[in-house]
């Protein structure tokens, strides 16, 4: 909730976490109230995705796999007010954001190689979205 991300390290055999370090979500200078809502690794690992509420914005970090620190790569808006949940697709290719306040889902495309992503244009305007979810398609 305090607008940071710590990546830890697990111990096993301990059964233990260490923290790595902490970053903060929201990009350099902003100054107004903020809250963290959500987090999400990408389904090859190889990054992780948080959001920001007051910000209104997605942050993208890389993970080094050496040693699990975390490098920013990207802040994006989320395209709408007080973005209360996000999910990937199983894939990693597709982002979808739902902003609360502005009765939106929006969807991203996302760079497998980059992490980074990219507003697609299309919404679907639902009232206070507060959790998205992608299932399987059973019908083929």
């Amino acid at each position: 909730m305090n607008s940071t991300v710590t990546a830890l390290a697990y111990d096993a055999k301990a059964g233990t976490f260490q923290e790595i370090e902490t970053q903060t979500t929201l990009p350099a200078g902003f100054g107004g109230d903020n809250s963290g809502a959500d987090v999400h690794v990408s389904p090859d690992g190889r990054f992780v995705y948080t959001s920001n509420r007051g910000d209104n914005s997605l942050a993208v970090f890389r993970i080094a796999p050496a040693d699990g620190r975390l490098t920013l790569v990207q802040h994006v808006s989320t395209q709408g007010k007080t973005p209360r949940n996000f999910a990937l697709d199983p894939s990693g290719r597709v982002l979808l954001v739902a902003n609360q306040n502005s009765d939106n889902v929006f969807t991203y495309t996302v760079d497998k190689q980059t992490g980074k992503l990219t507003p697609t244009g299309k919404s679907v305007t639902l009232p206070s979205p507060m959790f998205v979810e992608i299932v399987p398609d059973f019908t083929r």
